[in-house]
């Protein structure tokens, strides 16, 4: 059962509000870049240590030379294995997913939004600027009087 929640009455109208939200679709994920997801290889770099005495691990080694993209130094060690560092920031081999977020601006409050309009930013920098302008407005015409 989900508490009650307690609001102070508003002192304006409706009309006089804004409401800033971040939500997160449930059941919904998307392809995330390593930066987005907080990537240990990402931020740290990484190792791949690779037997190239077998068919899989002479496909990964050349995949990893020619195709990857990816900057790296590679070593051999004495049992013969390969292994590759790979540098940080730079994208892993791995697929992330994380779930979306949705940064709406809204008119209204909790009671309402009278006149239906809804902004939706798509990327995070860009709401919290607005909310920002937003706030220095209030101040600006509390200052105001």
């Amino acid at each position: 059962m989900q508490r009650p929640i307690n609001r102070i009455d508003p002192l304006h109208p409706v009309q006089a509000y804004q409401t800033y939200s971040i939500t997160q679709p449930r059941d919904a994920l998307v392809k995330a870049a390593c930066e987005q997801v907080g990537c240990a290889a990402w931020a740290s770099g990484w190792e791949s240590v690779i037997d190239e005495s077998t068919p899989l691990g002479r496909d990964q080694a050349a995949y990893i030379r020619t195709q990857s993209g990816r900057t790296f130094r590679e070593q051999k060690t004495a049992a013969g294995l390969t292994v590759f560092r790979f540098d940080s920031r730079q994208r892993c081999f791995a697929e992330h997913r994380t779930r979306p977020e949705l940064y709406a601006v809204r008119d209204g409050d909790w009671r309402g939004n009278p006149s239906g309009r809804t902004r939706k930013h798509t990327r995070a920098i860009d709401w919290v600027e607005d909310f920002g302008e937003h706030q220095q407005r209030i101040a600006d015409q509390q200052q105001k009087g």
